[in-house]
C-alpha cells in the first residue's frame, strides 16, 4: 500500500516522499511543494496503539495520518474506518490503518482532502 500512496502523490501532486528520521527509517511525510506543509505521514506502529485487547497487539502495522475537515473525519470515525490521530493532532488529523479495509479510491479522496486543506 505504501507504493500506491507514493505513485498516487508523484502522479497527482508531484510529490516525493521526504524520509526524516534515522531512528524510524521506513517512516516518510508528503509534503506540499508551495508552502511545504505536510498533508500525511505514513508509518509503522504497534497493532496495541488501536486495539490494545488484541491477542497480536505487539504486531506492527502500517498506517497513514491526514488532514480531513470535521464532517469528513466524523464520517469515517463512525463508520470505523479510521482512528483518532496517532501522535498527531485528534482535532485535524485521522489514522487509516493500511490494510485495504479502506478502499484505494476513498483512501486517495482523503489524500485530495487533506492535500486540499494545507494548501489553502
Amino acid at each position: 500500500m505504501r507504493e500506491e500512496i507514493i505513485s498516487y502523490a508523484r502522479r497527482k501532486y508531484s510529490t516525493e516522499p521526504e524520509y526524516l528520521w534515522e531512528r524510524t527509517p521506513d517512516t516518510f511525510i508528503l509534503r506540499n511543494k508551495f508552502n511545504e506543509k505536510w498533508y500525511a505521514i505514513v508509518m509503522s506502529v504497534r497493532k496495541s496503539v488501536f486495539f490494545p485487547g488484541d491477542n497480536n497487539s505487539t504486531d506492527i502495522i502500517d498506517i497513514i495520518n491526514l488532514r480531513c475537515n470535521p464532517d469528513t473525519r466524523e464520517c469515517l470515525l463512525s463508520e470505523g474506518r479510521c482512528f483518532p490521530a496517532y501522535h498527531m493532532n485528534k482535532k485535524n488529523w485521522i489514522s487509516i490503518i493500511l490494510d485495504g479495509s479502506v478502499e484505494t479510491g476513498i483512501l486517495c479522496n482523503i489524500i485530495d482532502e487533506s492535500y486540499n486543506i494545507v494548501n489553502r
